[in-house]
């Protein structure tokens, strides 16, 4: 009786080293992952430079030809500055949602994770309250 009371004892201490180790791989993973999504507000890449910089020159190639261009090119111009900043906010949202759902994709599974952690936590635990 004693030998199962032991071979018991040493099962669970196996099965906490085990979710001790799950649980640190799982810092480590939560870890890299804090990385990845702090890696997506980072710096603009090059692509993003050149596409804010086209922006740029055209909407004050714009406002300066309305200003300078006289009546004729006031209007076109400025509805073209008009049109390009409204692609840009356009642009902006689109980055912005796709930031968003990568974001929630990751905390989901993170969540999803906890939550299996936490029901084999429960069902080790289960057995030793018991007792």
């Amino acid at each position: 009786m004693a030998d199962g009371s032991q071979l018991k004892q040493e099962q669970l201490q196996s099965e906490l080293d085990d979710l001790r180790q799950e649980l640190e791989n799982f810092q480590k993973e939560r870890e890299r992952i804090r990385t990845i999504v702090g890696s997506i507000g980072g710096m603009p890449k090059t692509q993003a430079h050149l596409i804010n910089v086209l922006f740029i020159v055209i909407v004050v190639a714009s406002v300066l030809v309305s200003i300078l261009g006289g009546k004729d090119w006031q209007l076109p111009m400025i509805e073209l500055a008009t049109v390009t900043l409204s692609i840009k906010i356009i642009y902006l949202i689109h980055s912005q949602m796709r930031v968003a759902h990568f974001v929630f994709w990751i905390l989901s599974s993170l969540e999803w994770r906890i939550n299996e952690i936490m029901r084999q936590l429960r069902e080790i635990r289960k057995p030793v309250d018991d007792k």
